[in-house]
């Protein structure tokens, strides 16, 4: 790894990718909350339909979460036999052609629930074939002492897109509705007024930042790794679930990054129920103080989603123009996941919806700068020729928690304060990470040469087990 050296250009041809990607992910973001607001104001807009709007709700968020975790491992060993340039180009292109195919059915009035589901999940496999080719390329493009400040800029697309995408939706959908009150005239408002809301306009846009995405790359130059080994001893090909297996071994034999693994797992477990938990706790637990402020449930809300998209924008500014720790990551990783617990832990127990907000933004301004450390960390220490399949196996076993608590949320919060779930889930997160500092296997995570050295001696006990 140390002799691989990145193209000339290669800063200059991430920020063109970066920047094209970014816009993509808003356009994905506009079509999210554009779907949840069809969902609840055109497929189901009655009271009585709150039942079969909730399965809608549940069921379009498990067709998206399903394929991303469970189709990862496909996806990188894919990206590790594929060029992947060329398997980003088709990935934005399928997703664009996908995005136009559902605004065609809603301008049909032909969409129904059982047409998206489905769809939804072809659009996540699509997305996680792509991320798993973009997460790796960028290392092969950006110098190694630019990583983190790369994985930096990365974390501020998510967050970005979550504070600016819910109020441009909203603004594109409301535009039918404002060209029938006369406020939209010409041309433009003679067609904007044969549409029942703007959700086709919405998803029409995410259709073309997918296509720009796609062009763009067209034009760049991004490399793919040479690999030699696909072909075994005897001469037959390996199997792209050799790969996968190859993946997992890598990890496995290497008991520092599987407890980075571990850590990353525990945290999306208890980190993964907050956002349902969030509405329940303005409404249940905090209901008394917003009202005294001033405050509605849908401001309430308002404020504390937007803080949270603040918080992971800011956070992941600071770690792009700090660059991130040049050595000891790992500490970047373990104390910013503990100092989100500790904001976890105040956001269950507070009584007021200021602190709460405040407890909100800190944790989710530490979600970059963990998430940049700990991707610097897997991109140094992974062969980049290895870096698809081991990074889908990673994320398989890191977010397999997160459909799981997810599920639960939905039993736990009705059964107990969920306040105090939340404060608890936090709790558990900071010990575990407290722990971790005091992790002799863990705090040798980027000592490549001690874990080499693991790898080769679980080699050669399979040997003789053999």
């Amino acid at each position: 790894m140390s002799s691989y050296q990145a193209p000339p250009n290669g800063w200059r041809t991430f920020l063109i990718v970066w920047i094209t990607q970014s816009i993509s992910v808003f356009g994905s973001a506009l079509t999210f909350f554009a779907l949840t607001i069809w969902l609840a104001q055109v497929l189901y807009p009655n009271p009585e339909q709150k039942p079969q709007l909730a399965f809608a709700l549940s069921a379009v968020s498990l067709a998206f979460a399903l394929p991303t975790v469970f189709g990862a491992p496909l996806a990188g060993a894919w990206a590790d036999r594929h060029d992947r340039k060329r398997t980003m180009i088709v990935m934005d292109t399928a997703n664009g052609i996908l995005s136009l195919f559902i605004m065609l059915l809603m301008i049909g009035g032909a969409m129904r629930i059982w047409m998206l589901i489905p769809i939804v999940a072809v659009s996540a496999l699509l997305g996680t074939f792509h991320g798993s080719a973009f997460d790796t390329s960028y290392a092969m493009i950006v110098p190694e002492k630019q990583l983190p400040r790369a994985n930096g800029m990365m974390q501020t697309i998510w967050a970005l897109s979550g504070i600016l995408s819910p109020a441009i939706a909203a603004t594109i959908i409301s535009l039918p509705a404002l060209a029938r009150q006369g406020l939209i005239g010409g041309w433009v408002g003679q067609e904007l007024v044969k549409l029942q809301n703007g959700t086709p306009i919405a998803i029409a846009i995410d259709a073309v930042t997918f296509f720009m995405a796609a062009v763009t790359l067209i034009f760049l130059r991004i490399p793919s790794p040479i690999r030699s080994d696909l072909v075994d001893r005897e001469g037959k090909k390996k199997s792209i679930w050799a790969d996968v297996k190859e993946g997992a071994l890598y990890i496995w034999h290497r008991r520092p990054m599987l407890w980075l693994l571990g850590t990353f797992t525990v945290a999306n477990f208890v980190g993964s129920p907050v956002e349902i938990f969030v509405p329940l706790i303005l409404k249940f637990n905090l209901a008394a103080d917003w009202a005294a402020r001033g405050f509605t449930f849908e401001t309430a809300l308002a404020l504390i989603n937007t803080l949270f998209g603040i918080g992971g924008f800011i956070g992941g500014v600071f770690v792009s123009m700090w660059g991130g720790l040049r050595s000891r990551r790992v500490y970047g990783v373990v104390v910013s996941l503990i100092v989100a617990g500790l904001a976890q832990v105040v956001l269950g127990l507070s009584p007021s919806i200021l602190v709460a907000a405040g407890a909100a933004f800190f944790g989710s301004a530490m979600t970059p700068i963990m998430n940049s450390h700990s991707q610097t960390i897997w991109q140094t220490q992974t062969p980049r020729e290895l870096q698809g399949r081991v990074f889908a196996v990673r994320r398989l076993i890191a977010q397999f928690t997160w459909p799981l608590s997810t599920a639960l949320a939905g039993v736990i919060g009705g059964l107990f304060n969920p306040g105090m779930v939340i404060a608890a889930l936090g709790a558990i997160l900071v010990v575990f990470c407290v722990a971790q500092l005091f992790n002799p296997y863990l705090l040798r995570v980027e000592d490549r040469a001690y874990m080499e050295e693991l790898a080769v001696k679980a080699a050669a006990e399979k040997a003789e087990v053999l």
